[in-house]
């Protein structure tokens, strides 16, 4: 790799905001495919809830 320093890092609000909006848009991309698909999310909910009720503390 030559050196690609040409742009400076970006700061830790850049990509704290980044990151906001990555997660912003995964939320809202999960919330579109469980009323798309409702039997696949209403299974997801229950693996889930099976997951949590048999995690050992």
């Amino acid at each position: 790799m030559p050196d690609e320093d040409h742009e400076p890092l970006e700061t830790t609000a850049q990509r704290r905001a980044r990151r906001a909006q990555f997660l912003r848009d995964l939320h809202e991309a999960r919330e579109l495919r469980d009323r798309v698909q409702p039997r696949r999310a209403r299974a997801a909910r229950m693996r889930q809830q099976m997951r949590m009720r048999t995690f050992r503390w």
